[in-house]
């Protein structure tokens, strides 16, 4: 995996992992604990917590990535991979659904980030559904 034009490279995709990993485990935790503390307050007739993650992250997600585009923070390729990809994606990987979309609108692909938004919803309940069907077979 090494790369003799850039014999760092190794060691950087390692530390890129290891903030992916720390920053993945932080945002699982973050979930779980608003989740937690939400549900708590509000019960569990409706899943406002894992709702309210979703909308925080999009959110997140958003400011970050513009924040970066109009240059106002400098971060660098280990910063991104710590924030976006781990403590934003362990926090609810439906902010990078929204980036996606948002990014294939903004680029104007609309035939595009329609497909990606209705493409993944549908095809996810439907996965689940089969999922779910599939560990009742033969039950």
């Amino acid at each position: 995996m090494t790369n003799e034009k850039h014999p760092g490279s190794r060691y950087n995709h390692q530390v890129i992992l290891l903030a992916i990993a720390v920053g993945g485990g932080t945002g699982a935790l973050l979930r779980h604990l608003m989740n937690h503390v939400v549900q708590a307050r509000f019960g569990a007739a409706f899943p406002i917590g894992i709702f309210l993650i979703n909308v925080v992250g999009c959110l997140a997600i958003g400011l970050v990535a513009g924040l970066i585009a109009s240059a106002r923070i400098h971060v660098g390729e280990i910063g991104r991979a710590f924030i976006v990809v781990g403590v934003l994606g362990g926090f609810t990987t439906f902010s990078s659904f929204g980036l996606d979309t948002f990014t294939l609108a903004r680029g104007g692909q609309l035939g595009a980030a329609a497909f990606n938004a209705i493409g993944q919803v549908a095809l996810g309940y439907a996965a689940v559904w089969a999922g779910y069907a599939l560990a009742h077979v033969g039950q």
